[in-house]
């Protein structure tokens, strides 16, 4: 295990974008983060409504609510171009239920340049490369202008587990401080609905992911 529990990407180089995404197709217990998020959005967004995903990556968390929620309407946001052709080869069997916006989180643009306003905003595994609490405050609040009253984020991602002694890169902090920096975007509620593979004394970077609830 490294010093730092963490992890680099190099998501722009087509190479690297490719063998990533072979190696993180998503296990039976990851599977379990797509359920939760699967449930949260049948029981809030219309059936017509829009689901928007930061870090639309290859596409699986995408492929999984587009098969099981047949009218809803999706759009992917992402930095990478690499990322966003796996994306678009991977769901084009859904046609013109799904867009694509290649963006970069860390400004302002992306909220205001949706394709049509969201019910929902999800995301999984990808926050946490922004590089702390600021940056993810940042889309925190940007995610709570362009939803509207009801509206709900799910941010599935790497945390820091409560307890441990090991130093985690900035990008993956306590659930009690997302929950802190929710609030403080705007969301009037704020909840963690479970944390999966939890490990404090020798975590691996792929291991403390939380599904954190924002209702605005």
């Amino acid at each position: 295990m490294s010093e730092v529990v963490g992890a680099t990407h190099q998501f722009h180089e087509a190479e690297y974008a490719e063998d990533w995404a072979r190696r993180f197709i998503p296990t039976p217990e990851r599977l379990h983060l797509f359920e939760t998020i699967l449930e949260q959005l049948q029981s809030t967004v219309p059936a017509d409504g829009h689901v928007v995903e930061l870090g639309i990556g290859p596409a699986y968390l995408a492929e999984y609510l587009l098969e099981r929620m047949p009218h809803i309407s999706y759009e992917g946001v992402d930095f990478s171009q690499p990322m966003l052709t796996h994306a678009a080869t991977r769901l084009a069997r859904f046609g013109d239920r799904v867009q694509f916006q290649q963006a970069d989180l860390l400004g302002d643009g992306w909220g205001s340049d949706l394709a049509s306003p969201p019910a929902a905003i999800v995301s999984t595994w990808a926050l946490h490369d922004l590089g702390g609490q600021a940056q993810t405050l940042h889309v925190y609040r940007v995610c709570a202008a362009a939803l509207p009253e009801g509206g709900i984020l799910l941010n599935g991602d790497f945390v820091k587990p409560d307890g441990t002694r090991l130093p985690f890169e900035p990008g993956r902090f306590p659930i009690g401080r997302h929950l802190e920096l929710l609030q403080e975007a705007g969301f009037s509620d704020r909840r963690n609905l479970h944390l999966w593979e939890e490990e404090i004394e020798a975590p691996t970077a792929s291991q403390n992911y939380a599904c954190l609830l924002g209702i605005v």
